[in-house]
């Protein structure tokens, strides 16, 4: 990590309204914190100082626009039982669609056992509605995603919990 990474990253946790964030990675350990606290790095056994941006300088944004460090926490914050649950995600860009049509059930609820070749929903892309269909056989633990809504590539649709 470079002088310029620091600095971007003083900047974007001073934008993002933080108080203190802590980073560390292998071989290097930053803590920010908005005020007018330097900033300490080190690596190795090199300790820099930086300034932070006063959050007075700072240019106001919504907190919500970035992710927060929350965020990243509760993500590695796995507990055991989730670490063997399998995310089926999207192949294609397109919207989501649980039912076949309006009128007909859904291919999957929360709860449905499902074999390797079951459709779980369908995804239309330019007028095409593209059957997606399981390659594993377990059970759905979640649906990620509102029927006739937009999904990107690779976006997560279903959680199964594999049998």
């Amino acid at each position: 990590m470079d002088i310029k990474d620091i600095q971007n990253l003083i900047k974007f946790v001073a934008k993002s309204g933080a108080q203190e964030v802590k980073l560390e990675m292998e071989d290097i350990k930053i803590t920010i914190k908005t005020g007018s606290d330097p900033v300490a790095v080190e690596s190795g056994g090199l300790v820099q100082q930086i300034q932070a941006i006063p959050p007075s300088m700072a240019i106001p944004t919504q907190p919500a626009a970035v992710p927060a460090v929350e965020e990243v926490a509760k993500k590695e914050e796995k507990t055991a039982e989730e670490d063997h649950l399998i995310t089926i995600k999207s192949p294609i860009i397109g919207t989501f669609y649980r039912k076949a049509a309006p009128d007909k059930p859904s291919f999957v609820e929360v709860g449905d056992t499902i074999k390797d070749g079951d459709v779980l929903c369908v995804i239309e892309a330019m007028k095409l509605f593209n059957e997606i269909e399981s390659e594993i056989s377990g059970t759905i633990v979640k649906i990620l995603v509102d029927d006739a809504s937009p999904v990107e590539f690779d976006q997560p649709l279903f959680v199964i919990n594999p049998s």
